[in-house]
């Protein structure tokens, strides 16, 4: 390992700067740090990393295999990868006999804290401000709080940088009808992203409804399920999709999180690429099908002395509206999709795992807004190699900013995987130097997705010489 990053004079512009360390940031840093003509920082607001610590629960593992670490399907050889992790933590013969292809949410947020505290080039306690252009120098002014360790402003600063990687994450997303609730202090109505630290008001709490039926939600519902008493367990679980359906996890259709398939979105038109993000939700928004077997064992054991457990579970609901009840209770109006028919649920605590939503990007890239190029969404165009399509003036000064996690509407389904992170970082950082830093195949799937492109008429055939005969032959 390098623990030294290039010499770096205050004023000079770097060649990257990334806003953000997330688990896809943390890929291209880690596979920046080899590339030691590359001077390359990253910014963070939190005091450290963390990934979704609301949701560490116990045994909840990670939907990809640990191949899909933060280096190792660009570089197998990076001193960064999770096996290199374990036998730097003296674990990768436990790890071996344990024969687990897909580890615990708390061993890969470990592993990944582990990489950030031995990584050079990252500042935790920065907040990002603001990002200019500066066209007299040709760079992108990014302005920067350093925060103490009560959050609190300390210092002010400016760095200048070439090229800007925002990678700034999603956010817990609450319904409309739901604001109010979450929002209003007494019952506890929380975001499954809060999970863990509710846990012990929610566990006690009379009646429990878990609202989504994604995997956040089965993981949350299903711990409620194994630590409330048998016959009195009062949990509802709504969801408004039309089963509890499984992950999409066949082989071929694995081959959504490719490259290829990558590509072949991005290539699509923008109509039919938002008409494909609409259906493809069981390829990202399904439960594994271990924690179905697992929430329905645990029904199941419940059963063997006769009686039903307490519990509903509801697929095909929404949510119109709701509201509380006194101080003590929250009242949800529901509506059943397909049958059309409505009713009133009254419950003592609400847990909405319905999911996460792209950061906008408008808050930091407000001083570049006049440069950016929109699509007939006002939705950020981005390029294949995940750039913003900027204007000329800018990109004309080779300038850049690239996205990480926040271009599902032009690279589709694949986006938020953490098994194209390597590889979405290694194509970053291959535009960037403009080598070919990490040679990247050309192909990874079996599948084809579309036609290949053939004129539509084809060529005028040549008349074929004639032989003439000869007499005797």
């Amino acid at each position: 390992m390098n623990p030294h990053p290039p010499h770096h004079e205050p004023d000079a512009p770097r060649d990257l700067v990334g806003i953000g360390i997330g688990p896809f940031n943390l890929s291209l840093a880690a596979l920046a740090q080899p590339l030691t003509t590359l001077d390359a920082v990253f910014y963070e607001q939190r005091p450290a990393f963390d990934w979704h610590p609301g949701l560490l629960i116990e045994g909840a593992t990670v939907q990809v295999p640990f191949l899909a670490d933060l280096v190792t399907l660009a570089d197998p050889a990076s001193d960064w990868t999770f096996l290199n992790y374990l036998k730097a933590r003296e674990r990768l013969f436990p790890f071996y006999f344990a024969e687990r292809f897909h580890i615990q949410r708390a061993e890969y947020d470990a592993y990944c804290r582990w990489v950030a505290e031995n990584l050079p080039g990252l500042h935790f306690r920065h907040q990002v401000d603001a990002v200019r252009f500066n066209p007299e120098r040709d760079v992108f002014e990014v302005d920067f709080t350093q925060l103490d360790s009560d959050g609190e402003a300390e210092a002010l600063g400016r760095t200048y940088t070439k090229n800007i990687v925002l990678g700034i994450g999603t956010e817990p997303y609450v319904p409309e009808p739901l604001k109010p609730l979450v929002e209003a202090p007494g019952v506890p109505v929380i975001h499954a992203a809060d999970y863990l630290d509710h846990r012990r008001s929610l566990l006690a709490a009379e009646h429990v409804t878990v609202v989504g039926s994604g995997q956040s939600g089965a993981e949350v519902f299903l711990d409620l399920l194994r630590h409330r008493p048998a016959g009195r367990e009062q949990l509802h679980w709504l969801g408004r999709t039309e089963a509890f359906a499984p992950m999409e996890y066949s082989k071929l259709g694995l081959e959504h999180f490719t490259p290829d398939y990558t590509r072949y979105f991005h290539a699509l038109s923008e109509s039919v690429r938002d008409r494909l993000g609409t259906t493809q939700w069981q390829l990202h928004r399904g439960i594994g099908a271990d924690t179905i077997a697992a929430i329905h064992d645990e029904l199941y054991r419940r059963t063997l002395h006769g009686g039903w457990p307490d519990a509903v579970l509801t697929p095909g609901v929404r949510v119109r509206t709701a509201g509380r009840i006194a101080t003590t209770k929250v009242e949800l109006h529901l509506e059943h999709i397909q049958q059309g028919s409505r009713s009133r649920l009254t419950t003592d605590a609400v847990v909405l795992a319905t999911g996460y939503r792209e950061r906008p990007l408008d808050r930091i890239l407000a001083g570049l807004d006049p440069y950016l190029r929109r699509d007939s969404r006002e939705r950020p165009r981005v390029d294949e190699q995940f750039g913003l399509v900027l204007d000329p003036s800018v990109s004309g000064a080779d300038c850049h900013v690239y996205v990480q996690n926040a271009e599902r509407h032009t690279h589709g389904v694949g986006t938020p995987d953490l098994g194209l992170a390597a590889w979405r970082s290694a194509t970053i950082l291959n535009t960037v130097t403009g080598k070919d830093a990490y040679p990247l195949p050309a192909r990874t799937a079996f599948t084809s997705f579309g036609l290949e492109q053939r004129p539509q008429i084809p060529p005028a055939r040549t008349a074929p010489a004639l032989t003439p005969l000869v007499e005797g032959r």
